[in-house]
């Protein structure tokens, strides 16, 4: 019979209140810390501090703050050496969720789906041909004495690109939306396969006997076990989003937005929690969960459920990634370090050729199939911009290394990997893009357009039109056989898999929908002229409008 599970002990009494006041501070710290963030972040757009990515702010501002708070406890005027600590189990089970989940939900899926395969070679072989260089230079030059399992782990983990700084510069230069997306598509895809890699790393290498097995037949295992953990996370994140689809289409929620917005909630959140508990990767899961809720169940929603949707999910996404980026920056301080030098200018020598050989080769290898061609100028920038952002940081918090000293290493080395590719290579970005973009930046200085690297300006000041759908039935076929231009997936998915799954609506429903707006608008708009604030004055209402 199975043993039974070890029931963890629950704090009581004294212990209780003690691990209560302690989660509490902690608590009013990170909030403390995300709310000076905030306010950073906005004076960065209303003093037009656009040339800065708001990562490399933030980064800096979390760097200034640990040095403050390490002043305070040499003083002996405070402690807060447990608040200010980063816990890798909150990152993946609070703060990471929301970030990939609302990348998905945001992704313009017509671009991705017909890029699909560059975007799958890009994050898949990239990245493993990207873990294999940093992972077997390591080994070879044998600058540490790890196992070969924790080794690949590492070159895993620092393989997940955050290249939130091109995709502003990309978008601010007006580049082809393809080229867009094979950055965009390959970076959310990215985190998610780095995870796999280096679950693949820890879960197969440390539980697996391999003494008496040859190394292919150690490759062809880890490679069963990555494919299991991919395309068996895919396919589970992909069928819940397909059953809140058909959920929402027969349940019509769409009077009670309260219920509607809680079962979103609730889909959103499933698959991760499913995943992980049945040693899967929730990250995967709940990135293709995204997707397919975005494509289908999306458009079976009210209009005040799709735009409260929208925005709720961008605010979760940018205070979580924020939290983590300040968090990064406090980590110089509250982090215990051993710092080894000629480890780490390897490291970061290994992962710039990783990232190299990554991209080239690959982009080449596209440019024979491919009508939009990758140019050289796009490849160095897309190298160029490869930064390390929180994943990589908080996976190295999370390897399972004996004794602490290995720990400690790997730990401080990620950061200064980290730290080194957001101010450096994050903050060069703009300056390398007018250096090889000369005409473009003279004829946007004649058009007096402003490179905006703000990504909460960009993301705040619009709400997607792919997301407000208001087409009937007759419309949505109508353009359809306007279409004729689909092919693949995309028809098969216009003629049969979208009318499946999403509920077209009647005129009742679209005029039910715009009254539902223009009563929320009109009672928000009686409410601030009947306010303190509000102004009767025919002429500033005339100037308003």
């Amino acid at each position: 019979p199975p043993t039974p599970k070890p029931i963890l002990p629950v704090q009581t009494g004294v212990k209780a209140q003690e691990e209560e006041q302690s989660s509490g501070l902690t608590i009013f710290f990170s909030l403390l810390v995300i709310g000076i963030c905030i306010i950073l972040v906005h004076l960065l757009i209303k003093f037009k501090l656009h040339f800065l990515p708001e990562s490399v702010a933030v980064v800096s501002l979390g760097i200034l703050m640990g040095g403050f708070i390490k002043i305070i406890e040499f003083q002996e005027l405070a402690n807060w050496k447990e608040e200010e600590m980063f816990r890798p189990n909150m990152f993946f089970l609070l703060i990471l969720p929301p970030i990939i989940f609302e990348s998905g939900y945001s992704l313009h899926k017509g671009n991705f789906f017909q890029n699909i395969g560059s975007i799958t070679l890009f994050a898949v072989i990239g990245t493993a041909i990207s873990a294999f260089i940093v992972g077997g230079g390591i080994y070879f030059l044998g600058q540490v004495r790890h196992a070969a399992a924790n080794i690949f782990a590492f070159g895993s983990l620092i393989s997940a690109v955050d290249p939130v700084a091109t995709i502003a510069i990309f978008n601010a230069l007006n580049v082809d939306p393809v080229l867009n997306m094979l950055v965009f598509g390959e970076s959310i895809l990215n985190d998610a396969v780095s995870i796999v890699l280096t679950n693949t790393a820890e879960g197969f290498f440390s539980s697996s006997d391999n003494s008496m097995v040859t190394g292919w037949e150690t490759f062809i295992q880890a490679l069963g076990y990555f494919l299991k953990m991919f395309f068996g996370s895919a396919a589970l994140g992909t069928l819940t989003g397909l059953i809140s689809a058909l959920f929402l289409k027969h349940f019509d929620l769409r009077k009670t937005p309260s219920l509607e917005f809680g079962m979103m909630i609730i889909f959103a959140y499933i698959p991760y929690g499913l995943a992980e508990g049945i040693k899967l990767s929730g990250i995967m899961s709940i990135l293709f969960a995204g997707i397919v809720m975005s494509h289908y169940t999306h458009h079976n929603l009210s209009p005040i459920t799709q735009i409260l949707m929208q925005q709720t999910l961008r605010t979760v996404a940018f205070m979580c990634e924020t939290c983590v980026f300040a968090f990064l920056g406090l980590s110089i301080f509250s982090f215990p370090h051993k710092f080894e030098i000629s480890f780490v200018i390897w490291c970061i020598f290994l992962v710039l050729l990783g990232r190299a050989i990554n991209i080239f080769p690959l982009s080449f290898l596209l440019n024979f199939f491919r009508d939009h061609k990758i140019t050289p100028k796009m490849m160095f920038i897309m190298w160029f911009s490869g930064l390390r952002g929180a994943i990589p940081y908080a996976l190295s918090l999370h390897l399972g290394l004996e004794p602490i000293e290995k720990r400690q290493l790997i730990g401080t080395t990620t950061i200064i990997i980290v730290l080194f590719t957001i101010l450096f290579l994050g903050g060069g970005t703009m300056p390398l893009i007018r250096i090889m973009d000369i005409e473009e930046s003279q004829s946007r200085r004649k058009n007096k357009k402003d490179v905006n690297l703000s990504k909460t300006q960009k993301m705040g000041n619009t709400i997607d039109t792919e997301h407000l759908s208001e087409l009937t039935e007759e419309e949505y076929e109508a353009q359809i056989y306007q279409r004729q231009d689909l092919k693949g997936f995309m028809w098969l998915d216009a003629k049969y898999l979208n009318p499946f799954f999403t509920r077209r609506l009647t005129q009742e429903d679209l005029l039910h929908g715009r009254i539902q707006m223009k009563t929320l608008t009109n009672k928000w708009y009686e409410e601030v002229r009947q306010g303190p604030s509000g102004s009767e004055d025919d002429c500033d209402e005339a100037e308003l409008l």
